[in-house]
């Protein structure tokens, strides 16, 4: 894609980002490559959060979860919700202040979450990073970024970080 001046066609660009580096060097690639500084485009950084994992009110030596534990463990989402955010909006910052900015976050199986918001919000792009896993290691857990890649009606762009870095 180097070389072709996509800065000027793009409107929406969705960046999901998650705890990995290679969100955050797929949001970066983003920045230098498909925004201008006058650029009038807007960025969506898009964060899944897991499904809420059901609880049983009775765990299997049979006691009960505390409110105290579920509360802990919303909390750590939450707090994650916003470390991821704020590590985004550093990269973004490095750029340039005049970029409009939107979080969206999501609750789900990754997979379907980013599919269904990309197509809610009409983007113009999504952008994803990749883990750079192996064959088996995809064929038993799955890629995100190839489902999202086949499932959503927007151009997507996966972005490799290369050894190097």
């Amino acid at each position: 894609m180097e070389g072709v001046n996509m800065k000027k066609r793009v409107g929406k660009i969705v960046v999901a980002v998650d705890e990995s580096e290679e969100s955050m060097y797929a949001l970066s690639w983003c920045l230098h490559n498909l925004f201008s500084q006058g650029s009038n485009s807007t960025l969506v950084l898009l964060y899944v959060k897991p499904p809420p994992p059901v609880y049983c009110s009775f765990d299997a030596a049979g006691y009960m979860f505390s409110d105290d534990v579920v509360k802990a463990m919303e909390k750590y989402g939450s707090e994650m919700v916003n470390s991821v955010m704020q590590r985004a909006e550093v990269v973004c910052g490095k750029f340039g202040s005049n970029i409009n900015v939107e979080r969206v976050v999501g609750c789900g199986e990754a997979k379907d979450v980013i599919c269904s918001i990309v197509d809610k919000l009409k983007a113009d792009t999504l952008i994803m990073g990749s883990h750079g896993y192996g064959f088996i290691k995809r064929a038993l857990l799955g890629s995100v970024s190839d489902y999202c890649a086949k499932h959503v009606k927007c151009p997507v762009v996966i972005v490799k970080q290369s050894e190097e870095i």
